[in-house]
């Protein structure tokens, strides 16, 4: 049998301020209710959960500009976690997290 990572759930206390950065990263929802607010990443589903409480590992979105996509979650409310660092010869990384400490890795040149 062959699996493959489909969904992310993040829990969110604050689904408003969640919603704004994740809305700068990934475009407009394609459902936001008050319960659920669904992304589609390139057929991957990313969602915001209110009532969801649990731990999670960091997953990183590659990003063609990591310092414009930091500079860009930054500024719609982000925390600097780790900052940008080389990882291989094209790759560099960096973790922000939104305001409930969810991690957001981002991946990229």
């Amino acid at each position: 049998m062959s699996t493959t990572i489909r969904s992310l759930v993040v829990p969110v206390t604050d689904l408003e301020a969640a919603k704004s950065m994740y809305t700068a990263l990934y475009g407009a929802p394609h459902t936001d209710q008050p319960y659920y607010v669904g992304y589609d990443v390139n057929g991957f589903e990313v969602s915001l959960a209110p009532a969801e409480r649990t731990d999670g590992p960091v997953a990183y979105a590659d990003v063609e500009d990591l310092d414009a996509s930091r500079a860009t979650l930054l500024a719609a409310g982000a925390i600097e976690v780790s900052a940008p660092r080389q990882v291989g010869p094209q790759a560099r990384v960096c973790v922000l997290a939104d305001a409930d400490g969810n991690p957001i890795g981002l991946r990229g040149q």
